[in-house]
C-alpha cells in the first residue's frame, strides 16, 4: 500500500500528460527539433515601464499573447516570427490606471492613450542575427495604427518536452520603443516617452 502512495503522483502525472511525464526545459540547443511552432498564450508576456514624474518607474503587461514561430536549429538565423498583442487586454496593479488606458477621449476627443477599442500591436520579424544562444531580431511593430521597425535583444531560455507531450521552447528579450513614434504622447515629458520592454516567449509544437 505504501509503495502505490508513493507512485501515485507519477501515475497521476502519466495520465495527464499522455504518459509522457513531462521534465523540466533545459537551456540546450539540442533539445529543438524545428518547424512551425505556436506561442502560448498563458506563458507569453510582454511588460511595459515607463519613467512616472521622475520618481518612480511604472509598468504594466500585455498578455494572451498569439502567433507563430518558424525555427531551423541547424539555420537560426532564418528564424520568422509573427505575434499579435491584444493592447485591449493591457493590465496595470492600478484599476483606475488600467480604465484610462482604454477609456475614450472626452467631449470626442482623442484618447489619452489606446481607447476603448484598440487595434491589437503586431511584430512581425524581418531578421535574425545569431550570437551563440544570443539573437538581435528586428521586425515591423504595428502599434496604434503605426508601424516602425524595432529591434529586440533575445535570447534562448530553454526547450524540452512539456505537458501534453508537445515540445516547448521559450526565449526572453528587452528592447525599448519612443511611444510618442507610435501617436500615443499623453503626458509628456512629465510620463517618459521611452517605453522599456521585456519580453517571455513560450512557444508549443
Amino acid at each position: 500500500m505504501r509503495l502505490i502512495h508513493a507512485a501515485l503522483p507519477a501515475l497521476l502525472l502519466a495520465g495527464i500528460t499522455g504518459g509522457l511525464v513531462a521534465q523540466p526545459g533545459k537551456p540546450d540547443p539540442a533539445a529543438i527539433s524545428g518547424g512551425t511552432y505556436t506561442a502560448d498564450p498563458g506563458h507569453t508576456l510582454v511588460k511595459w515601464e515607463v519613467d512616472h514624474l521622475g520618481f518612480t518607474p511604472y509598468f504594466g503587461i500585455f498578455g494572451d499573447i498569439t502567433g507563430t514561430l518558424q525555427l531551423d536549429p541547424k539555420n537560426p538565423s532564418a528564424a520568422k516570427v509573427d505575434v499579435t498583442i491584444p493592447v485591449s487586454k493591457v493590465t496595470t496593479a492600478s484599476a483606475g490606471l488600467t480604465a484610462h488606458l482604454l477609456r475614450a477621449g472626452k467631449d470626442g476627443k482623442a484618447a489619452d492613450f489606446f481607447g476603448p477599442a484598440p487595434a491589437d500591436a503586431r511584430f512581425v520579424s524581418t531578421s535574425v542575427v545569431v550570437d551563440g544562444q544570443a539573437a538581435k531580431i528586428t521586425g515591423n511593430f504595428t502599434l496604434n495604427g503605426v508601424t516602425k521597425p524595432v529591434t529586440l535583444d533575445a535570447r534562448f531560455y530553454g526547450a524540452g518536452m512539456g505537458m501534453g507531450n508537445k515540445e516547448n521552447v521559450g526565449f526572453t528579450a528587452t528592447g525599448s520603443i519612443k511611444r510618442s513614434d507610435f501617436g500615443v504622447a499623453y503626458g509628456l515629458p512629465m510620463v517618459g516617452d521611452t517605453v522599456k520592454l521585456e519580453i517571455v516567449a513560450g512557444f508549443t509544437k
